[in-house]
């Protein structure tokens, strides 16, 4: 899977529920339960087992021991607004957690690079040395 194509989030693996909200809207936010909480069962999306682990590192505290991950979006004033900010949210997190870390190639100074810093240090150890007391003999 490609980091820039959303993951698509099966229907049976989210719970949706409505709550009142905070933020814009007025008195109209007192009356209208418009923030979205967006619950997604982890198990029931079939991730490989590395995935699910950066998918853990990267959620942190969004997810529950029961292996869901819970996202709640606010910012709008509209339910359906909410709705696609929460979806959105949880496809690119999924979506990030299939992208696997690059491996860190170990590389090795070369015997040129070597054979430098060992004249540049015997170089500065060289200068040091002419720092000594000055003897009038």
């Amino acid at each position: 899977m490609s980091s820039t194509e959303p993951f698509l989030l099966p229907e049976e693996a989210l719970e949706e529920k409505f709550l009142a909200s905070t933020g814009p809207g007025g008195q109209n936010v007192n009356k209208v339960a418009t923030a979205c909480q967006l619950r997604c069962d982890v198990f029931r999306l079939g991730l490989a087992p590395a995935v699910y682990a950066r998918l853990k590192t990267l959620a942190g505290s969004r997810m529950t021991a029961e292996g869901e991950i819970v996202i709640t979006a606010r910012t709008h004033r509209t339910q359906d607004a909410n709705r696609e900010e929460a979806r959105a949210r949880l496809a690119e997190l999924i979506a990030k957690a299939h992208v696997a870390p690059r491996k860190r190639v170990k590389t090795r100074p070369s015997r040129a690079a070597k054979a430098r810093r060992v004249d540049e240090k015997k170089g500065r150890g060289a200068v040091k040395q002419g720092r000594g007391k000055v003897r009038l003999d």
